[in-house]
């Protein structure tokens, strides 16, 4: 499994708290997929990322977005612990499950092993 830096970490529980106080669903979701971004290597964050991403799909009346995350939940923490898991991928129905994406230039550095 690929260690998480300390900066991902922080990036992570901002985009976390980010999308907890956001004032749209728009503004809410880009903060979780931000956080799924640099949570996919480590297990734990991964998968609760990928339950606040659930528990905001039910309250859009969103039933495809909800199975989806559903079913990330169920492959989200063998991803990282296989190191197989699609790289800045943002975590949404609409990316695919196994779609490698490009990383956002700010998240990069953070995700880079120290």
């Amino acid at each position: 499994m690929a260690r998480v830096s300390d900066q991902a970490r922080v990036i992570y529980r901002q985009e976390m708290a980010a999308a907890k106080s956001a004032d749209t669903v728009e503004t809410r979701r880009r903060h979780l997929e931000r956080a799924h971004i640099v949570s996919q290597p480590h297990a734990k964050l991964h998968t609760r990322n990928h339950a606040a991403m659930l528990a905001l799909a039910p309250r859009q009346h969103d039933r495809r977005e909800a199975l989806g995350q559903i079913i990330r939940i169920i492959v989200a923490a063998p991803g990282p612990l296989t190191g197989r898991y699609p790289e800045g991928n943002t975590g949404r129905v609409a990316a695919g499950l196994m779609t490698p994406m490009p990383i956002p230039s700010d998240l990069a550095a953070a995700l880079v092993q120290t």
